[in-house]
Parts: C-alpha cells; structure tokens; sequence
C-alpha cells in the first residue's frame, strides 16, 4: 500500500464559497502534514457483533411494522486502495433521507412527510473482495436553503473507515443524469470533472432483481490517483 498523494482537483477546498455554510465552518489556517507511522498502519477495531442482522436492508427497520414507502433498490459495489487491492473486513455506514425527501433528524423539518417504517441508516463489512452490498429506497430531493431554488440531488452518504486510519472517508453517492448537478455547489465542489463522475453510481441490470429491486453500483477508491472525492 504506497499512499500516493491525491491529484489536485479531486477533493473539495474545504472553503468553498457557493456553499455558504463552508464559509464559516471551514479552516482557515493551513493544514498540518502529519508524518507519524500510526495513520498508515493502524486503524479502529472492529469489534464482534458491531453490525447486527438487518442493518443491510434499511427498508425493513428493527421495530418497525411495515416496509418503507418509495423505489426500492440495492446498491453494491467494491472498495479498494490506490493499488486497487480489496479493502476487506472493513465498516461502512450509510445514512440517507426518505423517498420524499426528508431525514428522520430533528433539524429537518421542511414540509414533506416522515415514513414510519424507515430510519434512513444502515452499516456493513465489507467482504474479502472488497464487496458490500445493502438494500434501501430511492431518497428524494430536498431543499436545503443555501440560494434560490436551492434542492439536493438525490444522494446517499458514505462513511467509509479502510483499513488503517489514512484511508479514511465521508463521501456521497449520486444517481445517474440528475437534473439537479448542474445547481448543486456540494456536487460542484469538486474541481475535477472526471473526479466528480467518480460520485455517480451506475444502474446495473445485473443488480437489478427481477419485480423487486433496481441495481445500482458504487465502487469506491480510497486514495491515490482515481481516489472517490471526499464529500463537504
């Protein structure tokens, strides 16, 4: 595992003035480079029983009654390293809004209905090729108030932990030939046209389970030259 740097234009500047919040939430000193040994060599444990049984299909929460209202689909795809060697045994935590387009989240209460039978959260392991695989509804797009007419496109969030510190990662997912890109300043923060096409997923027929489920994948690279860009 080399760690090769990431090419500029791929991650966002984490001051980024279309998306208005950054402004004041960002650094605004210069980053410290750290050399210590410990980000590529060690990394979180995990510990037995972390993910529980039902955590890979959000459409059917612990405690709740029914199933969750909207498009179903499965989302899979492969993680690995600059080397493109599996990244194996490895958390991933999801979390998303409804179909229509709202978190189960105190802050959010923009006028579109709750589901009762869905969370919005998952996490996973990733298998000894790298592979995950969970199963969710289609969120919504939502308005976010950062300018006029401002909506998210669709989009699920991922937390990715590698396998040892340096490969650490916060990301999003996108659906493809969303209207919404070209308004979007968090989609848009990224510099790099190719590197931002790298958050798209891909509609998949194999996926796709016949009167269930539409496929999409999501294969994602931490780090190096064809790194996912990591999301504001």
């Amino acid at each position: 595992m080399k760690f090769d740097s990431v090419p500029s234009g791929v991650y966002p500047e984490l001051v980024h003035p279309e998306y208005k919040s950054t402004v004041k939430r960002g650094p605004l000193q210069p980053l410290l480079r750290l050399d210590a040994a410990l980000p590529v060599s060690d990394n979180i444990a995990t510990p037995s029983g972390l993910v529980l049984p039902g955590e890979i299909d959000l459409t059917r929460p612990e405690g709740c009654a029914g199933e969750a209202i909207g498009e179903r689909i499965v989302v899979t795809g492969r993680v690995t390293d600059e080397d493109g060697k599996p990244v194996r045994n490895s958390l991933i935590e999801v979390w998303q809004c409804n179909a229509a387009g709202r978190y189960r989240h105190k802050k959010d209460q923009h006028n579109a209905p709750l589901d009762p039978n869905f969370n919005g959260w998952g996490k996973m392991l990733t298998d000894d090729e790298g592979r995950y695989r969970f199963v969710t509804v289609r969120p919504g797009p939502y308005p976010w108030g950062n300018h006029h007419k401002a909506f998210r496109p669709a989009h699920i969030h991922f937390s990715l932990f590698g396998n040892v510190y340096a490969q650490r990662l916060v990301t999003q997912m996108y659906f493809p030939n969303d209207p919404l890109f070209d308004y979007d300043p968090i989609f848009n923060s990224v510099p790099d046209a190719a590197a931002r096409q790298r958050l798209v997923s891909r509609f998949s027929i194999e996926e796709t389970m016949h009167e269930h489920l539409l496929g999409y994948e999501f294969d994602i690279v931490l780090r190096g030259r064809d790194a996912t860009p990591m999301g504001l």
